[in-house]
């Protein structure tokens, strides 16, 4: 049997591409520059699934990715939590007392800044976590170190000075698996659900307000909901949003019908199992 391919943007030692080993081990990692092209192979079927990053429980929403995925013509199937864990890693027989300078992406940089700090580091920001590891491995030297993910070093054949260095143990990025299958399987009935959806309500006074109230009415838990400016208009008037269960579900049925009333456009982007990780708190 063929194996098939997983896209997700970065290069090979992202964190984009741990996740991808860890949920989809049978899966070939495809690394791609930007989530265009992440997507452009989804949607041409030179990847069966893509691994794309959505939000980080610091930094926030991944704001290309969600400009992207209202139009994007794909399916969401899954959603996964990934704990980020960033190494100090350097060549080969470097030790610590000699590391000058430090260089990563600059939001992983900040991320890690009480080391960085205590150990009176330079932090010399690149456009990417493991294309630090990569460019350090490209060019050694003693007085400099990567800060990447630990699959990264592997890869790359560095060596980690000091693991998980991050600030924030709770740091942890969701991802959304995509298939551009226009009708994939839809999740077992025994597992609790999400549905994704984007809606662009009608020119009337409180029609945002009238749009979610069948939501409020009927019980169901609205989990996001984020506007977005369509083609430079200064409006919020688009959305996206995910609510707990799925749409043969009677109360969600209901919420929906009275937000289609309501909209201009209604699509149901996925609807998928929600990840265990979210019952831990």
């Amino acid at each position: 049997m063929t194996k098939g391919r997983i896209a997700f943007q970065g290069e090979l030692g992202a964190n984009s591409h741990e996740a991808c080993a860890t949920y989809f081990p049978d899966y070939e990692p495809v690394p791609h520059p930007t989530f265009d092209e992440a997507f452009d192979a989804i949607r041409s079927g030179d990847c069966q699934l893509g691994m794309i990053p959505v939000e980080n429980s610091i930094a926030g929403r991944v704001a290309d990715v969600h400009h992207l995925l209202p139009n994007s013509g794909l399916k969401i199937v899954g959603e996964k939590f990934k704990p980020i864990r960033f190494q100090l890693m350097v060549n080969p027989g470097v030790k610590l007392e000699q590391v000058k300078t430090v260089q990563s992406m600059a939001i992983a940089i900040s991320q890690c800044k009480k080391t960085v700090k205590r150990l009176g580091l330079r932090a010399e920001p690149v456009g990417d976590t493991a294309g630090a590891a990569r460019l350090l491995a490209q060019s050694p030297d003693p007085t400099r170190a990567a800060i990447s993910p630990a699959l990264a070093a592997e890869i790359y054949g560095l060596e980690i000075l000091l693991r998980d260095i991050e600030d924030e143990r709770h740091n942890t990025t969701r991802f959304l698996v995509m298939t551009a299958e226009p009708e994939p399987e839809p999740p077992p009935f025994t597992s609790p659900c999400i549905t994704s959806f984007v809606f662009r309500v009608r020119n009337l006074p409180a029609a945002l307000y009238k749009a979610l109230g069948g939501f409020a009415t009927n019980g169901v838990n609205m989990t996001k909901l984020e506007s977005y400016m369509e083609d430079g208009a200064w409006t919020a008037t688009f959305f996206y949003a995910e609510v707990d269960g799925r749409p043969e579900d009677r109360e969600v049925a209901l919420a929906f019908e009275e937000l289609r009333f309501f909209s201009e456009r209604f699509e149901i982007l996925g609807v998928y199992p929600a990840d265990p990780f979210r019952a831990r708190v």
